[in-house]
């Protein structure tokens, strides 16, 4: 055992049984032992942030080091640097001193270094007289040569875990763009679904993330990103198909009539004007004769927003923030009435696809204005829709009764 190699400290700093013991670990592991001083320095700069050093600390060290001779910390050459205070300040780039002894005592702590201290607590050298030193007094930097491969080790830790780090930011940034814009497209463009409460899961997501979260916190950001991205995509995945299918639906059965057509006089009201009422030409075109040419149908149009809004009241109040001031809310209005109506996504899919959104909006407020009228909500907008591919239903009369309905009989849909 190299008993020679333990000393306490001195004035008033303690000695502690951990001090001896990590002293005589020191000592055994650097038997013969050599290591490239800047390569263990690079190391330590890699992984400072577990040892809780700040960049001061660093410096301290990087001036520690040029105080060695050698290129390689050689165990057989003697490992103490005895600078002075004043010495170290200059190459750690004039720091005071108070911040000097600060940052030498956390190197200590670390376990980087060691003090060499003398009987008076100088830093000093004894040489021989061919000027070798036989015994020297300050800093020992033994134990980077000891810790030369937990050191290599943790460098290569830390660095992966910064990349690790950094592509799982960089995978749930991806992650957020997608959600966010495939739900503010779907919004946009009139898709079937839920898309406020999608919307408020996504909020809710993002609001738990801390402010500077670690890689544990962004890892399990993500996963829960990912989920809610491919519920968004399962939700578009099955409004594409239904779209698809409707669309081959209407090139192959073109010339095919159903001898059985479903009823729909349990589900629908018998008045005329909940239904919509024919427009005259419409009247016009389903009496004439055959041969005769079909006066040409009133083609769904858009109608004013302000229009809209005073024929059907209610819908206004599921508008966002309790109001509706341009048509991308009433259609983000009408998505939640029609879950409240119990409308299916796919009946109200049809009816974006016949009307266009705007038009299947309004269809959806006119429904909820009323409501307690009609039976089933779901099956009255899949009539109307049918009718409208029919070229048979325009919106006109049933805003142009609701207005009546509403005291606003002099206004005419436009």
């Amino acid at each position: 055992m190299h008993t020679g190699q333990v000393t306490t400290p001195f004035g008033r700093r303690p000695a502690t049984l951990a001090l001896v013991k990590g002293q005589l670990a020191v000592a055994e592991s650097t038997s013969g032992a050599r290591v490239e001083k800047w390569k263990v320095f690079r190391d330590v700069c890699e992984a400072r942030e577990r040892f809780g050093l700040q960049d001061r600390a660093l410096a301290v060290l990087d001036a520690l080091l040029t105080f060695y001779p050698d290129a390689q910390l050689d165990a057989e050459q003697g490992l103490v640097v005895f600078p002075s205070n004043a010495q170290l300040s200059v190459r750690a780039h004039g720091i005071t001193e108070s911040t000097l002894r600060r940052q030498l005592g956390a190197l200590v702590d670390a376990g980087l270094i060691q003090r060499r201290d003398s009987p008076n607590g100088k830093r000093y050298a004894h040489r021989n007289r061919d000027g070798e030193i036989e015994q020297a007094y300050g800093f020992d930097l033994s134990p980077l040569l000891a810790r030369a491969p937990e050191l290599a080790a943790l460098a290569q830790d830390v660095a992966a875990e910064r990349v690790r780090f950094r592509r799982a930011k960089e995978a749930l940034t991806i992650c957020r763009r997608d959600v966010r814009k495939l739900i503010t497209a779907a919004i946009e463009e009139g898709v079937s679904g839920s898309w406020g409460d999608v919307e408020t899961i996504y909020v809710g997501i993002l609001s738990r993330l801390p402010r500077y979260p670690d890689r544990a916190h962004v890892e399990t950001t993500l996963d829960e990103m990912q989920l809610l991205r491919d519920e968004v995509l399962n939700l578009l995945g099955v409004q594409l198909n239904t779209e698809n299918m409707h669309g081959n639906a209407i090139q192959d059965d073109r010339h095919i009539q159903n001898s059985k057509p479903e009823s729909i006089y349990e589900l629908e009201p018998s008045s005329r004007t909940e239904q919509g009422e024919s427009l005259p030409e419409e009247r016009l075109a389903k009496t004439a004769k055959p041969g005769e040419t079909k006066a040409k149908v009133e083609p769904i149009r858009s109608f004013p927003l302000g229009m809209v809004l005073r024929a059907c009241p209610q819908i206004v109040d599921y508008g966002p923030a309790g109001g509706i001031s341009h048509w991308r809310e009433l259609m983000t209005a009408a998505v939640v009435v029609r879950s409240t109506l119990g409308v299916s996504p796919s009946a109200y899919q049809e009816a974006c696809e016949a009307m266009g959104p705007e038009n299947a909006a309004v269809a959806i407020a006119c429904i909820l204005e009323r409501s307690n009228f009609i039976n089933s909500a779901g099956g009255y907008l899949r009539d109307l829709t049918q009718r409208t591919k029919r070229r048979e239903f325009s919106l006109g009369p049933m805003l142009t009764a609701l207005l009546k309905v509403n005291g606003e009989g002099q206004r005419r849909a436009g």
